[in-house]
């Protein structure tokens, strides 16, 4: 157990650590703050991001960043129609033994790595999803009856397309669950699309160096559930994935707009997120405003809407926010 000191000396160290890893994704990355916060918060805390986006905005060149300042092993499967499940997981093939016999061996497909960028997941069909998917949960694969362990930390950044586009396989609301954030890449301000430009544009390309090794996300990640909870505080994280139950009868915000709320794994997600907060707000212990800084990325992708929230145009963000204000949270 860390002394008080040592225990100080250590959150101010993961902070320096966090900015300057930001930091790094900055000079290559223009503006989306917000977004690399939670995309290194929930690298940290062991999930997976969902980034959503329409085309151009520089998803994926996020994550080829975040590779960068990592220097781990690094994958990129772009999905299509006829992606399948063994083009992810690998394959059983046939091989000559040095006696000259005939052998089948696995060879390992590009889920075998530490960042896998799972580039317009829902371009692909559903088979081929939930292969990914299965993996992120399992940390394993399957494949002719032997179960292969994937690399560790195995962290995967998956970019989709808005559904209302054309040739998109929605994922399943149980397998969205699986996602620790789904973050919404919005369009760059004037400001940032003229400093995109300045970047993009000259002699020079701006890249990110090496920052941190995984063995130091890993102790980032120890160190973060180290971080208290008081009961009144989990109370209210408890009360509010509860409240986007339209059953419950506590928000009539989810009565009106949710069908179905969030499971117990946006609960657990909710808390993780919400310690990593609280170190980088130079406090050892979690409180609300960290609950409400997470609720956003944690549940947007956990609510499932109901016919009159599509028919008014009510979008996940404002009825999580209003189940916040009902619970006054």
């Amino acid at each position: 157990m860390l002394t008080e000191e040592s225990l100080s000396k250590s959150l101010d160290q993961f902070r320096d650590d966090f900015l300057r890893l930001r930091s790094e994704l900055a000079r290559v990355i223009v503006g989306q703050t917000l977004i690399l916060d939670d995309m290194l918060i929930a690298l940290i805390a062991g999930g997976h991001v969902l980034l959503e986006g329409v085309p151009g905005l520089g998803k994926t060149l996020t994550v080829r960043t975040l590779a960068d300042t990592l220097q781990l092993q690094f994958q990129r499967i772009q999905f299509t129609p006829d992606l399948m499940p063994a083009d992810l997981t690998g394959t059983q093939v046939l091989g000559e033994t040095e006696q000259g016999g005939r052998v089948f061996e696995f060879q390992q497909g590009p889920l075998f790595t530490n960042i896998l960028l799972a580039d317009e997941i829902n371009r692909a069909t559903p088979r081929t999803q939930s292969a990914l998917l299965e993996a992120m949960q399992e940390h394993s694969v399957t494949v002719a009856g032997t179960t292969h362990k994937l690399s560790q930390p195995f962290f995967v950044l998956a970019t989709q397309n808005p559904l209302e586009m054309e040739g998109t396989y929605p994922l399943p609301e149980a397998q969205l669950d699986r996602f620790f954030v789904k973050l919404l890449v919005r369009y760059p301000a004037v400001s940032e699309l003229e400093e995109i430009l300045n970047r993009t544009t000259g002699s020079e390309q701006p890249r990110a160096d090496f920052v941190l090794g995984g063995e130091r996300i890993r102790e980032m990640s120890l160190l973060s559930r180290q971080i208290p909870i008081a009961d009144d505080v989990r109370r209210q994280a408890v009360e509010l994935i509860v409240a986007t139950h339209p059953d419950k009868e506590t928000s009539t915000t989810a009565q009106r707009f949710v069908r179905y709320g969030a499971s117990p794994r946006g609960l657990q997600a909710l808390i993780l997120g919400a310690k990593v907060r609280a170190i980088l707000d130079h406090r050892v212990h979690v409180s609300a405003e960290d609950l409400r800084s997470m609720a956003l990325p944690v549940l947007r992708h956990r609510l499932i809407l109901n016919f009159e929230a599509q028919a008014e145009g009510v979008t996940a963000d404002e009825v999580v926010e209003g189940i916040m204000r009902d619970i006054s949270l």
